[in-house]
């Protein structure tokens, strides 16, 4: 559930293939279809916005075998330019309801289904950067990436 935050989040939507099995299907608000049309459908929506921030929460999970369901409950947070665009900045409250598979000892997502519970307009609420401090980016200058790259290259 983590991996799959962090790649939206930091939109290195390549991973999102080995988080979902093969021919993977993902139901949001406004995709329906395989993992790979998800894919290409995101890469066409969030650079449209200048970030996301996705929290996990409760998680519940049921195990048979290799086969798994599980609930999650997330904030999605999403901001974008001009800040008044609600379609840009807003908040939205889902539960990831998975089928998920083992394979090859990990688990990937089969069938998601992203309910929406509620979504709540952040217009108005975001305040301007007036201090200095890290900064996320997309892509390899990320305090994250570029750490995960010094440590695993000793």
């Amino acid at each position: 559930m983590a991996r799959y935050c962090r790649a939206i989040d930091r939109r290195e939507l390549d991973s999102l293939r080995d988080i979902y099995a093969p021919g993977g299907i993902d139901h949001h608000t406004g995709f329906d279809g395989r993992v790979e049309e998800y894919i290409a459908w995101l890469e066409g929506v969030l650079p449209r916005l200048d970030g996301t921030l996705h929290v996990l929460g409760n998680h519940l999970a049921e195990i048979s075998g290799d086969e798994a369901i599980s609930e999650t409950y997330a904030t999605a947070h999403h901001w974008g330019t001009p800040s008044d665009d609600p379609m840009k900045n807003f908040t939205t409250a889902v539960r990831y309801v998975d089928d998920l598979v083992r394979i090859d000892g990990g688990w990937r997502i089969r069938e998601r289904w992203a309910v929406r519970e509620l979504a709540l307009s952040d217009v108005g609420r975001r305040l301007p950067r007036t201090q200095p401090g890290p900064i996320a980016t997309h892509g390899g200058e990320d305090p994250f990436t570029r750490l995960a790259a010094r440590f695993r290259n000793g």
